[in-house]
């Protein structure tokens, strides 16, 4: 069994959208972030080195290449029998603030991307400071042209004491505000949670998933802290280690989330890896596969998305 069998995934849900999964491109179209520049900060989020999620650090090329190229990589991986010419994709800005930029590079960068026909959907990650109007507006107008908009909100943790610690430069009160005026203009919203930041529990991260459910939200990714080189983190673990989660504490935190999220929530992600050749620790986390699994083996024991709800369990 899979995923699938216990929790609403994008994946699924995109089978019941479009027939089929959509195959995600990352684009790097080299945005930077407040709190990097000097606005916030210089330091970047205490966990944060942007080369452990995006390969693509260091491309010069426009983003109409990078999307063939990344076209191209998934048609060498795949087998050849397999149709290429109905495939659809989602054009995923990642890296950094997508959204921190002035209006008009903003929108010559998004159209860029859906002028490739076969890019269905704009997935969009952000801060949640960095989403004024003007930018909601614009992706308000995408959607209704057709196009298929994720506002992905990086908040990580409800608790303003643990946002502060690790420099993030916001508070709760700015995701609010940003889910709020994205979600009355009908963009759905998905909220990243990172799981085993220091000094929180599972009480803290079922106080963030309450928090977020209740200002609203489309999808949700979870993510389990790691640290990876270049962060500010790396140099602290290293300094004076601190503990980790370890696969079964994060696959056991991670179900309790998903078996008290309600079944209409979209889950685009469970976990999270990192290349081996930039992650500091915790070591599970370099192997992409190995907490999936875990947390599979945790839903088929315990019940899968919102049976909490229905059952009444505690955490």
């Amino acid at each position: 069994m899979g995923l699938d069998d216990f929790v609403n995934t994008y994946g699924a849900n995109c089978k019941r959208r479009y027939g089929k999964r959509l195959k995600k491109l990352t684009i790097d179209a080299k945005f930077t972030c407040p709190n990097r520049d000097g606005t916030l900060g210089v330091g970047g989020c205490s966990f944060c080195n942007v080369a452990s999620f995006n390969q693509q650090q260091g491309e010069r090329h426009s983003i109409a290449v990078q999307l063939e190229t990344a076209k191209d990589n998934l048609r060498k991986n795949q087998s050849a029998s397999i149709s290429h010419s109905d495939s659809q994709y989602i054009a995923y800005f990642q890296a950094y603030t997508s959204t921190y930029e002035e209006y008009q590079q903003l929108k010559r960068k998004y159209d860029e991307a859906i002028q490739d026909s076969q890019i269905v959907a704009l997935h969009i990650g952000t801060r949640p400071d960095c989403v004024p109007d003007d930018v909601l507006d614009l992706l308000a107008d995408y959607q209704q042209s057709g196009v298929d908009i994720w506002l992905e909100l990086g908040l990580q943790t409800a608790n303003n004491r643990t946002l502060k610690n690790i420099n993030r430069g916001h508070d709760f009160a700015a995701y609010q505000d940003a889910v709020t005026r994205a979600r009355m203009r009908g963009i759905k919203v998905c909220c990243h949670l990172i799981l085993g930041l220091p000094n929180e529990s599972l009480t803290d991260y079922m106080y963030s998933l309450e928090q977020v459910l209740a200002v609203g939200v489309d999808g949700i990714k979870l993510h389990p802290l790691h640290i990876v080189e270049g962060s500010i983190l790396a140099k602290q673990w290293r300094y004076k280690p601190f503990a980790l989660l370890s696969i079964e504490e994060y696959a056991a935190a991670a179900t309790t989330l998903i078996r008290h999220t309600p079944p209409s929530i979209i889950y685009h992600r469970v976990t999270a890896y990192a290349k081996k050749s930039i992650l500091v620790a915790p070591q599970w986390c370099g192997f992409r596969w190995d907490g999936l699994v875990a947390i599979i083996d945790l839903l088929a024991a315990k019940g899968g998305q919102g049976s909490a709800l229905i059952d009444g369990s505690n955490y």
